[in-house]
């Protein structure tokens, strides 16, 4: 059963970004003859951390600019909209375990983190206070429910350029029961066409491209400020680069300025490409080798959640998605003895399988389930 399509009498909230994605599903619903409430989270106060913003910072979502947009666009669709404040939520949930995994020496991803703890429980709370049990949002992604198994069951988008399913692994049974992914069967061209047809008038809107508290993608340079602003000592983080034979061969200023895979600013030249292939906080230690030294024949992930299934129980034949951007590569996926945990053995071994990213696991179209890679 096809559930993109919300089928109540019911009121729905649609989470509003300010976006041409969000803005359309509103404008579909209210066109659909659905009784809907506009609402936008504010989750991060953009005037924090000023020292981060320079003339290259835009282009992220979730600005103060977008907030303006989404009530514009409730206004001209003369829909009740809210402005719900979960900077605090944000900031415990997704900014601090964020900072934490990347001095841990992972690579984590902060989307999956705030969907799965910020954007949808909490949002279908509120939203429930406003009499209202569906939630619908912009997301490029599609929902079945499976009639034997009762499962809902989270599925590619039609539009494979724009597919999220690679940050919503983390949604449960309950949440993909009270939600609706109104685009999933669109590609964004179509998208863009259905906003102008509506008089949508962010129908032109460029995409966001950065994350909503990272300027122009510098992790680093973000953990250096919020520490500062929170008043926080840093422990020294000055170490080594040394090769796969343990020889030296460069200083660094912190292992939170690499991720496994990277090429460019090791800080020393090298008469081959080099990239690092793992980092070991506890020794402030980063290692690089060559490309071949990238490949990883299998991966452990933790805290697993199954979507297609109520567990894992034998091994399954799986395509695997270790990154967003990664064509999903074929492998079995085993059960652990941990059942918070699963194994993956690749067909053929992968390049930069990182700590803290996700693997995400597909069975055709249909999501298995994902964990974080360990």
């Amino acid at each position: 059963m096809n559930v993109n399509t919300p089928s109540t009498n019911k009121p729905i909230a649609v989470a509003m970004s300010g976006g041409v994605d969000s803005s359309t599903v509103a404008a579909m619903l209210r066109r659909d003859g659905h009784t809907i409430v506009g609402m936008t989270m504010q989750l991060w106060n953009q005037r924090r951390l000023p020292e981060l913003s320079g003339e290259g910072a835009t282009g992220r979502c979730c600005s103060l600019d977008d907030v303006y947009d989404a009530r514009y666009v409730a206004e001209t669709l003369g829909i009740p909209y809210y402005v719900v404040n979960f900077e605090k939520r944000f900031e415990e949930q997704v900014i601090k375990p964020f900072i934490g995994e990347y001095l841990e020496g992972r690579t984590p991803i902060p989307c999956t983190l705030c969907n799965n703890f910020v954007k949808f429980d909490p949002f279908h709370e509120l939203a429930e206070g406003l009499g209202a049990d569906i939630v619908a949002t912009g997301h490029y992604a599609r929902i079945r429910r499976d009639e034997d198994s009762g499962r809902y069951l989270l599925m590619r988008a039609v539009d494979s350029s724009k597919d999220q399913t690679y940050f919503l692994w983390g949604l449960t049974q309950s949440q993909l029961a009270h939600t609706v992914f109104p685009l999933g069967e669109y590609t964004k061209p179509q998208v863009r066409e259905i906003a102008r047809s509506l008089g949508i008038p962010v129908a032109e809107k460029q995409d966001s491209q950065e994350i909503c508290f990272v300027p122009n993608g510098d992790y680093a340079s973000f953990i250096d400020a919020y520490f500062q602003e929170q008043g926080i000592p840093r422990e020294a983080t000055h170490g080594s680069v040394v090769d796969t034979e343990g020889r030296k061969l460069a200083e660094h200023c912190g292992v939170h300025h690499f991720t496994i895979g990277q090429r460019k600013g090791l800080g020393f030249a090298a008469g081959e490409p080099l990239y690092v292939i793992a980092t070991k906080p506890a020794e402030q230690l980063v290692i690089v080798g060559r490309n071949p030294d990238l490949l990883r024949a299998e991966l452990t992930a933790r805290q697993a959640n199954w979507i297609a299934v109520d567990h894992l129980a034998a091994p399954m034949r799986v395509a695997v998605k270790i990154r967003n951007k990664h064509e999903a590569a074929a492998a079995t996926v085993y059960p652990m003895e941990d059942t918070s945990r699963f194994r993956v053995r690749f067909d053929e071994p992968q390049r930069a399988v990182t700590p803290g990213q996700a693997a995400v696991l597909f069975d055709g179209d249909e999501v298995v389930g994902g964990g974080w890679i360990e």
